[in-house]
This record gives structure tokens, C-alpha cells and sequence, in this order.
């Protein structure tokens, strides 16, 4: 069943309705915290279905990889952006990695910082290289 998001122009109160296209032809919506009638549908985040290959290719791209060497946040950019291509948890060790690349944190500060950072890890690679 389809799921419809929407927005109550009273109270601000955003919802989400699953309704039968047949019923959503039909249905009279009402905002179920103040009950208005002003309310108006809103139009989610679509999903475009890509392919693996397609994601990394977008990853390599030359223009991601300007400046990865000397600008901590270009590469927190890019791990940021290869997270995201990934579509999976990374987990808060990433996040504080790229969290701090972000601020201008350099890689090696961020290594000396959290010495523990990525000790789990079978080959004895660091987290960040």
C-alpha cells in the first residue's frame, strides 16, 4: 500500500497515510493531531535505483579526488559522499573520522587522537590512510 506524506498548514505537524490508490482518490485528509483540514500532500525523496558500478564510477571521478592529499576536508567530503554512495551504516567511528576531517582535522591528528580508532580491523591497516 502507498504511503503519503503530508503537511498540516495549522500546527506544522508533518504525517505520513497509507491509503489504496482508490482510496487516496477518496480520502478527505485531516491532520491527526489538530484534526484541520488544511493540510497539503508532500512530495518525499525519490530513490533512483543504480548500480554498484555506477556508484564507484561517480566515486572516481577526478573532480572528487582534487585535493585529497592536502585538504583534510576534501577527503571528509569524499568519505562523507562514499558513505552515502555505499548506502550502508558506517557506524559513529566513521562519522567522528569524518566529522573531524570536515572541521580541518588532518589524518594523522585524528590517528594520535583516537589511537584505538580502527584496532578491530583483521589486516592491522589504520582506519584512515
Amino acid at each position: 500500500m502507498p504511503t503519503y506524506q503530508y503537511i498540516c498548514y495549522d500546527c506544522k505537524k508533518r504525517f505520513e497515510v497509507y491509503l489504496t490508490y482508490a482510496e487516496y482518490d477518496q480520502a478527505e485528509m485531516t491532520c491527526p493531531k489538530c484534526h484541520s483540514f488544511d493540510v497539503r500532500r508532500r512530495i518525499g525523496r525519490i530513490r533512483i535505483a543504480r548500480t554498484e558500478e555506477s556508484r564507484l564510477e561517480n566515486l572516481m571521478d577526478t573532480e572528487n579526488l582534487d585535493g585529497i592529499e592536502e585538504d583534510p576536508k576534501a577527503l571528509g567530503r569524499l568519505m562523507r559522499q562514499m558513505g552515502s554512495e555505499l548506502g550502508e551504516e558506517m557506524g559513529p567511528e566513521f562519522d567522528e573520522v569524518v566529522s573531524r576531517l570536515e572541521s580541518g582535522q588532518g589524518p594523522e591528528e585524528i590517528e594520535r587522537d583516537l589511537p584505538d580508532l580502527g584496532a578491530d580491523l583483521d589486516d592491522g591497516d589504520s582506519f584512515i590512510d
